[in-house]
């Protein structure tokens, strides 16, 4: 018997797979938020490849540890990352990192952050108080971000300016709303942050 026929082939690339010809840039974008607010979802829905995901079962291990006020029927969260990727046109890819919620993650939102030209903070109107130190770490990094509010059910519905006022954010940056289980809305989304980002780097600076 030919040796060569006991080998094991190893499947190429998908077609979905393969980053187009056209690609002339490509962008790091981060995804963030508070536990349970829907990052991993929104990465999910909007990747044009399969997406790649770090999610755990949660155990007892994380009682008395994690916050799951408001998302007690969570069963699983993410320990590193989830990472997608889009073309936003022929030229223009986006590579997503999403970061983990727990604050316990947090020390691998530096390396994350490295090299990301701008970010999505997900919020959850139910729990915004888990937004708060998300904010904060972005604008101490200065890493430039927009925020979009994910739907849920029963979330409350809150005026533009009352959620500006809670989240303490400038009006410069946009605050949109989004259904992470939707592509087109996720997708909607991440053209906002692209949209800012420009218009970012075609204002001047003052002197």
């Amino acid at each position: 018997m030919d040796s060569r026929s006991s080998e094991t082939v190893l499947p190429g690339p998908r077609q979905e797979d393969t980053l187009p010809a056209s690609a002339t840039a490509a962008v790091k974008v981060v995804i963030v938020g508070g536990f349970g607010v829907g990052k991993t979802t929104l990465v999910g829905s909007v990747s044009e490849i399969r997406p790649l995901t770090t999610e755990e079962t949660m155990t007892q291990a994380g009682v008395g540890v994690d916050d799951t006020a408001g998302v007690e029927r969570k069963t699983s969260t993410t320990v590193a990352m989830d990472f997608g990727r889009i073309s936003l046109n022929d030229q223009l890819v986006l590579y997503l990192f999403g970061t983990p919620g727990q604050e316990r993650f947090w020390f691998l939102w530096n390396r994350l952050f490295d090299g990301a030209l701008g970010a999505v903070v997900l919020v959850d109107t139910r729990r915004l108080e888990v937004s708060f130190d998300v904010i904060g770490r972005l604008e101490e990094r200065g890493v430039p971000f927009v925020v979009a509010v994910n739907a849920f059910p029963d979330a409350p519905a809150h005026p533009v300016s009352e959620l500006r006022a809670a989240l303490d954010l400038d009006e410069s940056v946009p605050l949109v709303d989004c259904d992470a289980r939707r592509r087109t809305s996720s997708r909607d989304v991440l053209l906002t942050l692209m949209r800012y980002l420009y218009t970012l780097t075609a204002t001047p600076e003052p002197l």
